[in-house]
């Protein structure tokens, strides 16, 4: 099962990058929590970006 793997890598990747938490608190979200978290930051991103609504 790469595809999975895959994925939580690109998330784990995608809030540290942006909110610079360690690998093992990202961990500790569970799929749901961590879904959000991605979903808000991109959310922010494009108010700044202008691509969406503030």
């Amino acid at each position: 099962m790469t595809a999975p793997t895959d994925r939580l890598w690109e998330e784990i990747v995608y809030i540290a990058y942006y909110l610079h938490w360690s690998f093992d608190s990202i961990l500790e979200l569970d799929h749901q929590t961590r879904a959000r978290v991605i979903a808000e930051i991109g959310s922010i991103n494009a108010r700044i970006d202008g691509t969406g609504e503030f």
